[in-house]
């Protein structure tokens, strides 16, 4: 059972917790995202899962053992760095063989082990090549390959996809998705994107200063939020923001009412005119911003719908949700 479990884990820099009290299970098998703006630990927290940073308190234990004062090349984990970490000298055999080299194992095992991982991620015609001939997908298949012939019980990737371009991500997306579905280990992944989060984890986990604001499958993330910063992190355009006074249906003057783009012009019984912004065109639909108070809003619309310099929002009441004012969680 490769399940890791961190249990009120702790990390201080200069006397500044960036890692505060952190419990989470994650189970054998399953697919975590931990995501978050830049700043909220997520890196932190898996290097120190990794063994790569130290905690100051708390245990973290791999396959049910503790690991706090484990080596890291003894926690039978793979790490993937953003940056492939790829030897320029070394060709894509050689880049995929060298931790199994440095391990002494058995050259007819190691190149076993190359010729499995070079068909999983396809790179076998690749194989003899220098990591500058390839592409930027192809070098993060090596550096994963790396990964794949270690047999590890625990993956952990930290941006892998950061320095790929769109097109290209989204295809990577789909093929780390797919790896894992094929090996049927562990997955810890960290991103700051949250398309990557939503479209890949089985659980996402969400963080802010260094604490957990929650961790749930990404419908409940999406459609559930347990607090202002999850509903605003999770969501393109984010949620609107509107206080409560100013919002024209019966909610309580000390919450705010949040509002998905998506939402706002529903034929319900929630009706406002607002003065039109700007307006964005993305191909098939378009996006239309607007203030509601003092409180800057937009709406997705689809790109045929007729906008003049006003704007008439209908809101179905079910489609709104309630935070309170000085928590900000969710009423």
């Amino acid at each position: 059972m490769s399940s890791v479990i961190l249990k009120n884990v702790t990390k201080i820099y200069d006397k500044k917790k960036v890692i505060d009290d952190v419990s989470l299970t994650i189970n054998d098998k399953e697919f975590v995202v931990l995501v978050g703006a830049s700043g909220c630990g997520k890196s932190t927290l898996l290097r120190m899962i990794a063994g790569l940073e130290n905690i100051t308190d708390g245990e973290i234990i791999i396959d049910g053992k503790k690991v706090n004062d484990v080596h890291p090349k003894d926690r039978d984990i793979a790490f993937v760095f953003q940056s492939y970490a790829l030897y320029p000298h070394m060709t894509v055999r050689e880049n995929i063989a060298f931790g199994l080299k440095m391990r002494k194992v058995d050259k007819k095992i190691i190149d076993e082990k190359v010729k499995e991982a070079a068909e999983i991620l396809d790179l076998g015609e690749y194989l003899d090549r220098k990591p500058k001939q390839l592409s930027g997908g192809q070098r993060q298949r090596v550096a994963l390959g790396r990964a794949i012939v270690r047999n590890p019980k625990v993956f952990l990737m930290d941006e892998p996809l950061s320095n790929l371009d769109a097109k290209l991500r989204v295809q990577m997306r789909s093929e780390i998705k797919k790896l894992h579905e094929k090996l049927q280990t562990t997955f810890i992944y960290v991103t700051h994107d949250q398309t990557e989060a939503l479209t890949m984890g089985d659980r996402v986990v969400v963080l802010d200063g260094g604490v957990i604001q929650q961790a749930d499958s990404p419908e409940e993330i999406y459609n559930n939020p347990s607090n202002t910063f999850v509903a605003g992190f999770v969501g393109s355009p984010q949620m609107n923001f509107i206080d409560g006074k100013d919002f024209p249906y019966n909610v309580p003057e000390n919450c705010i009412v949040g509002i998905r783009p998506e939402k706002v012009v529903t034929g319900g019984e929630i009706k406002m005119t607002v003065n039109v912004d700007i307006t964005e065109l993305l191909g098939s639909e378009k996006i239309v911003y607007f203030n509601i108070g003092d409180k800057k809003c937009s709406a997705k619309l689809p790109a045929d719908y007729n906008i003049g310099s006003t704007l008439e929002l209908s809101i179905n009441p079910s489609d709104i949700y309630l935070f309170d004012k000085e928590s900000g969680k969710r009423i």
